[in-house]
């Protein structure tokens, strides 16, 4: 398994420490060859907009789309959610690539982060990582800074957590996962542990 997390910008080193401790081989993703020989790729939190600028810049929009046409999985935590669904009310590039529209900052700003309880539902995998991750209904504890809002999901999406309000805020759709909280600051790796889990044997 070599996974992959994108590193232009934000959290990206809390997934690449947590992926290399539940035993994946992991590298970070600046130009369009270092997807050569990647399994799987993740698209940390940060700042949605320069995300999508350096992304533009570094020639790594098309490198993206391909690889999650290939049916490698692809995950966006926060801003990286932004970026691979439907943007509402902003012009930045996105993927578009899950069908879910997503609001920016709609949670408030940074100093109206906050952290509250997701009902989880996560499927069992079958990759190698089946056995851990996956196959598990319960509480996550949920990391919200200036959270986007998924305002609608697409009838193909599966929805993987809710807060107590009914809010979406993790859901799937194929080989694309989307978080809108920050599972790479605690100390729980179910989600980790889930999306090395989407990896077919």
């Amino acid at each position: 398994m070599e996974a992959g997390v994108l590193a232009l910008q934000g959290g990206f080193r809390e997934h690449v420490t947590i992926l290399r401790r539940l035993g994946a081989n992991c590298r970070e993703v600046k130009l369009p060859n270092d997807f050569d020989g990647l399994d799987c790729l993740v698209v940390p939190g940060g700042e949605s907009t320069t995300i999508g600028k350096l992304a533009v810049e570094y020639g790594l929009i098309e490198p993206i789309v391909d690889f999650a046409g290939q049916n490698r999985p692809v995950w966006g935590t926060c801003a990286g959610a932004i970026f691979l669904s439907k943007l509402r009310g902003f012009n930045q590039p996105v993927l578009r690539l899950i069908d879910i529209e997503i609001k920016r900052n709609a949670f408030g700003r940074q100093v109206d982060s906050f952290e509250a309880e997701v009902m989880t539902t996560l499927p069992r995998t079958s990759g190698t990582w089946s056995s851990s991750g996956g196959g598990d209904t319960g509480v996550f504890p949920g990391v919200f800074i200036r959270a986007p809002r998924v305002v609608e999901a697409g009838p193909s999406v599966d929805v993987l957590g809710r807060l107590s309000t009914g809010e979406i805020v993790a859901a799937r759709q194929k080989n694309l996962l989307v978080t809108v909280f920050h599972p790479e600051l605690t100390d729980d790796h179910r989600f980790h542990e889930y999306f090395l889990g989407m990896m077919p044997d």
